[in-house]
């Protein structure tokens, strides 16, 4: 019978694959403890080599729901799997891999090392794993290779001397790659294909490039250091990876690289915002934007002012003349009669504009009455006179808004169409939908790792509203006021406090 949460002991030294794998009986083999382990079961390994040599069958296979821990302090130095088997990848054919891990399986606190003729380390194929505070050396081409709609969680690793690269990320993977070291192991990380995962507050130095990436790659990167290396950054083919925004700075260093600090071989402009780059250091087309992030001043002490005049002003008409036709108008209207969007003075409702921040805060607390999930924050580019203060402060509390780590709310600031997704996601507490559900979206590689799983969510629930391909979802361009009013009016059906309306484009799973 598979015992489920259950502790094993392995001792490749003084243990017994016939033993009870108990603290005073371990087991020699993790392959006999894996055996064992059922979901929710521990693997805790002792000093010493992981081989053929002490029964180990390559690859090693850890179940999903199990747990193998070595010593994490160290990133288990002492600790070593060392071999190679074959595994038939179906997005790859047949690789020699070391170990693989199944989804919300755990690798923690261990060395993995694969000598053989373009050995992996680790393969990740369509899952989601957590590897933390583990080393990757000396393998025959990379420490970790995550492929299919692989998204795991990577992070407190050290890469060293890998023959091709640290990390390959290909095909649909996601996943959030964060506070990794990658030095001396060919290519840091290497990214290709449409993946599109987290890279945040790594480290890449003395390899042949910090982080390279190609074909329709779109990952985003913030706050990683490359230096040392022959070259930084580099791109590929029609690679777009999101190195900053106005709204959100990449916080990147390139650096004090041998030939070039970020190099551009697309045909397309890249855009980079708030990183350290010499601009005499970069080749190709990169256009250095400006951040409009801003060191919060200190906040005055109240004074009488006067209170400024919200935009829009509040008017209802009958109808507005210029959504005659328009494909959101049944939203539109909809939201209208509820007196949770009004038009603007000349009597029209201008559904192209786009919305702010402290507008779209406005929307969400005339929308919804829930009970407060989140103190109270005070922003301190909120004054209390501003015209959306107490509307900003219902929808933080309501928890469909948040805030900027420098404290600031920035309410002038344009809304873009995942953050509205990830914001009544959020505010409703939405659930369900598989990762499987972003099939439906062809530029699903630019949906940003941290929201997959909101836009699943919102795919399921029938929220997301697509003009005019129903199948582009557009993820990180301003929203407009109609496009606010499509998926406020949907969250209201899926709540049942509207009736359905019938449009071509409403995403249907």
């Amino acid at each position: 019978m598979v015992q489920s949460a259950a502790i094993y002991y392995v001792n490749p030294q003084t243990g017994n694959d016939g033993s009870a794998g108990g603290q005073g009986s371990p087991f020699r083999s993790l392959t006999r403890a894996l055996r064992q382990a059922g979901v929710g079961g521990t693997v805790r390994l002792s000093a010493g080599t992981y081989s053929s040599a002490t029964g180990e069958v390559f690859p090693i296979v850890v179940p999903a729901g199990v747990s193998v821990i070595g010593d994490e302090a160290s990133k288990g130095s002492a600790i070593v799997i060392s071999g190679s088997g074959v595994f038939a990848s179906p997005t790859f054919g047949q690789q020699n891999v070391a170990v693989r891990l199944e989804s919300n399986a755990q690798l923690r606190g261990v060395t993995v090392s694969n000598r053989a003729e373009r050995g992996t380390g680790v393969w990740l194929e369509s899952t989601a794993p957590t590897i933390a505070n583990c080393t990757f050396t000396g393998c025959g081409r990379e420490g970790i290779f995550a492929t299919g709609a692989a998204n795991p969680d990577i992070r407190d690793c050290v890469f060293s001397q890998n023959a091709a690269s640290g990390m390959s990320i290909a095909r649909n993977a996601k996943g959030e790659i964060r506070r990794n070291t990658f030095q001396r192991t060919g290519y840091g990380i290497a990214i290709n294909d449409n993946a599109a995962p987290l890279v945040a507050d790594n480290r890449a130095t003395d390899n042949r490039a910090g982080i390279v990436i190609a074909n329709l790659a779109r990952p985003v990167l913030r706050n990683n250091v490359l230096t040392g290396n022959g070259e930084g950054l580099v791109l590929l083919n029609t690679a777009l990876p999101d190195i900053g925004q106005t709204q959100d700075p990449g916080g990147n260093v390139f650096a004090n690289n041998q030939t070039i600090d970020l190099r551009n071989s697309t045909s397309a402009a890249i855009v980079s915002v708030g990183n350290q780059v010499n601009p005499t250091r970069i080749s190709g087309n990169v256009t250095l934007g400006v951040s409009l992030v801003t060191a919060p001043a200190p906040m005055p002490a109240p004074t009488p002012a006067p209170t400024p005049t919200p935009t829009p002003t509040p008017i209802v008409p009958g109808q507005f003349p210029d959504i005659s036709g328009h494909w959101a108008a049944s939203f539109i209207n909809g939201l209208v009669s509820r007196n949770i969007l009004s038009g603007f003075p000349d009597g029209t409702f201008q559904p192209e504009r786009n919305i702010t921040r402290a507008q779209y805060a406005a929307a969400i607390a005339q929308t919804y009455n829930l009970s407060a999930q989140r103190p109270d924050i005070r922003f301190v580019d909120i004054p209390p006179n501003f015209w959306a203060a107490n509307a900003i402060a219902k929808a933080q509390q309501m928890g469909f808004i948040a805030g900027f780590p420098d404290g600031t709310f920035r309410p002038s600031l344009n809304l873009t169409r995942i953050q509205a997704i990830v914001s009544i996601v959020n505010g409703l507490a939405l659930t369900g939908g598989t990762p499987n559900l972003l099939s439906v979206y062809r530029d699903r590689a630019e949906i940003p790792s941290y929201a997959t799983t909101a836009v699943a969510a919102a795919t399921a629930q029938r929220l997301i509203v697509n003009f005019p391909q129903v199948d582009r979802l557009r993820p990180l361009v301003d929203i407009t006021r109609a496009e606010v009013a499509a998926i406020l009016y949907q969250s209201l059906v899926a709540a049942k406090q509207a009736p359905a309306v019938s449009s071509p484009y409403i995403v249907s799973a």
